[in-house]
């Protein structure tokens, strides 16, 4: 049975129905769970950049959007927090700055013991996929732990139920 459960957020209404259904498989499980937000480097793209260049207009742009990525990053893991700590489920919170996202989502599974990667998947299709990529996507490709994707529902439909998985591997609705 699954004890330590990875779950990166992005803030989004599908990863805050990711949290809520990886709350509700730890408290089923007995797991505890650490929620993990990867913070952008205000910094261009190594894969973007045309010459290298990043943001090197106003060296004080960086520390701006630093502060507020920072800022951002504690709200969102401490609404996730507020809401294992009120299931009752024992949890901690990280993050770090990394422009490749799912390597930080793995490097965190990994330094943490975490036997589990819950996340939420966007859903992108045909040329949005292409040219979007899909880190979930990439977590599933690269992981050596399971990965639970949550996927995106239709709008009005009611969060299903999350029970632990008895044949050890998870399923959600």
């Amino acid at each position: 049975m699954f004890r330590h459960l990875l779950v990166p957020t992005d803030g989004s209404l599908l990863a805050k129905d990711a949290v809520a259904r990886a709350v509700q498989l730890a408290q089923a499980a007995g797991a505890r769970i650490t929620f993990f937000h990867v913070q952008d480097s205000p910094a261009i793209h190594p894969e973007v950049s045309l010459f290298g260049e990043g943001m090197v207009l106003d060296p004080l742009i960086n520390d701006h959007f630093a502060q507020a990525h920072a800022a951002h990053a504690e709200q969102l893991l401490n609404q996730a927090r507020l809401q294992a700590e009120a299931a009752g489920v024992p949890c901690d919170t990280l993050t770090t700055i990394n422009p490749t996202i799912y390597e930080a989502i793995l490097a965190a599974a990994s330094d943490r013991g975490c036997d589990l990667i819950v996340m939420a998947s966007h859903g992108r299709r045909g040329l949005a996929a292409l040219l979007l990529g899909s880190e979930t996507q990439r977590v599933l490709t690269h992981a050596a732990i399971p990965v639970l994707v949550i996927p995106a529902r239709a709008p009005d439909a009611a969060p299903a139920a999350v029970s632990a998985p008895k044949s050890g591997v998870a399923v959600s609705p």
